[in-house]
């Protein structure tokens, strides 16, 4: 019987019973009570996706970041030549590691061309939750936890947000 009645509404213009068009008011209460019950429930969702995205985007840039420290590790700590205290880029009492991020970008003089570096990074990645290019850094003689950089070298990066992920981890931690 409802969908008959639905078949006559849509079957021709809305008409009231004395000749009027349009709509009814319990009609208009419904829909904007539909309305508002899919707005209430979608906008916790939205928000949670995108917390999400930037949880992923922060994942890959602390994997690229320290993927990077590693590479200059093995490709200028322990090659005698790059490490030999001779090269400007290259700092002994930095062990082997970079002394600042921003190494990674300018590179290291590899001694061997004119002017031929190797570069580890073309950019520091942005960190999502902060939206700067700046990051936590720690040294290899540091704690996990520690507050603060020795400025000895960069063993290790953390974002700089306070925020924590669903379970209450810090993203500092990650």
């Amino acid at each position: 019987m409802l969908a008959a009645f639905w078949r006559r509404r849509i079957g021709r213009r809305f008409t009231g019973s004395g000749g009027e068009t349009g709509v009814s008011l319990v009609e208009l209460v419904c829909v904007s009570t539909i309305i508002v019950v899919m707005a209430t429930v979608a906008i916790p969702v939205v928000g949670t996706i995108q917390r999400r995205h930037k949880e992923l985007a922060l994942r890959n840039s602390l994997r690229l970041l320290r993927t990077a420290i590693d590479d200059y590790r093995r490709v200028v700590g322990e090659n005698p030549a790059l490490n030999s205290g001779t090269n400007p880029d290259v700092r002994p009492e930095c062990e082997g590691y970079p002394c600042e991020l921003e190494i990674l970008v300018s590179g290291v003089d590899t001694r061997e061309a004119k002017e031929r570096k190797i570069k580890f990074l073309r950019r520091i990645p942005v960190d999502p939750f902060t939206g700067k290019r700046e990051w936590g850094v720690r040294s290899a003689k540091q704690e996990p936890d520690a507050a603060s950089w020795d400025h000895l070298h960069v063993f290790d990066v953390y974002s700089l947000s306070d925020a924590g992920d669903s379970d209450g981890t810090a993203y500092k931690m990650w």
